[in-house]
């Protein structure tokens, strides 16, 4: 995927999710603050999930995106 696109796509996503003003602000909060991404990722993101919870989520998740 090239880099245009993942930024399209990214953004779409966080818009969507967030709406456009706080998909901004979030942007905004990345770049405006000392933020280690690989460090959060490694001690918060799914930290209370087994990785079979994640796979079952993750599978869960592509099922509802497919059927929309």
């Amino acid at each position: 995927m090239s880099n245009a696109t993942l930024l399209d796509k990214g953004m779409k996503c966080l818009s969507n999710e967030l709406g456009l003003v706080d998909a901004e602000k979030f942007i905004f909060l990345l770049l405006s603050q000392p933020f280690d991404y690989t460090n959060w990722r490694k001690n918060n993101l799914f930290s209370d999930m087994s990785v079979d919870e994640i796979s079952d989520a993750a599978d869960k998740y592509c099922m509802q995106a497919h059927k929309s």
